[in-house]
């Protein structure tokens, strides 16, 4: 499909209800998750069924959440503050895993779109440099659409081996906050029971 078939596409559609809006990273999302199900011939997952590793918390992620049914609440979505766009997804019924990496050069924005995006995200933007980086935001969007995945990716099988399925335990109440949490993510200090936040307060 090309970008018009894909942006009038139903899927496509509820990453950008899910983003808010469309932007290379979420279009970068969408290529990279759709080309990750596809090469572990997998559905969305309904519960556990997929993993998926982030290495990103940008707009990507949200694309891969929405197509691969990988959830922060289900467990089954997992963020490494790498800052890389790559993604590693793994189909529970195989044992198969894949990951798929940004090449060099893919996401680079043109010198004029990549000033209007420092002066939008600084506040300092005009009406009409806003309106036209929104232009060049969503030409590139489209020229990412139309692009091939081996053009955009370095795609290889995962290394690393798959995520536990989530944990439902018990909480315990914290002995400073009295706040209750899952007790495999507090410690002990001398006599007390302390959750994470009170163990080391930012």
């Amino acid at each position: 499909m090309n970008a018009k078939q894909i942006m009038e596409s139903e899927e496509f559609k509820k990453c950008v209800d899910f983003h808010g809006h469309v932007c290379p990273g979420l279009v970068i999302g969408y290529k990279a998750a759709n080309a990750g199900m596809d090469m572990l011939n997998e559905q969305r997952a309904e519960d556990e069924e997929i993993a998926a590793i982030v290495e990103t918390d940008a707009c990507c992620s949200d694309a891969v959440q929405v197509l691969t049914g990988c959830t922060f609440g289900k467990g089954n979505f997992i963020y490494k503050d790498y800052g890389k766009i790559a993604f590693t997804l793994f189909s529970r019924k195989t044992g198969q895993g894949v990951r798929i990496a940004i090449r060099p050069g893919a996401m680079e924005l043109g010198d004029e779109h990549r000033a209007l995006l420092q002066k939008v995200m600084g506040g300092s933007a005009t009406l009409e440099e806003r309106k036209k980086f929104e232009t060049l935001h969503f030409e590139k969007s489209c020229r990412i659409l139309d692009k091939p995945v081996e053009e955009l990716f370095t795609i290889t099988s995962a290394k690393e081996q798959i995520p536990a399925k989530a944990r439902i335990e018990p909480s315990v109440i914290c002995s400073c906050c009295k706040e209750p949490a899952m007790t495999s993510k507090t410690q002990k200090q001398g006599d007390k029971t302390l959750c994470r936040g009170c163990a080391a307060p930012e």
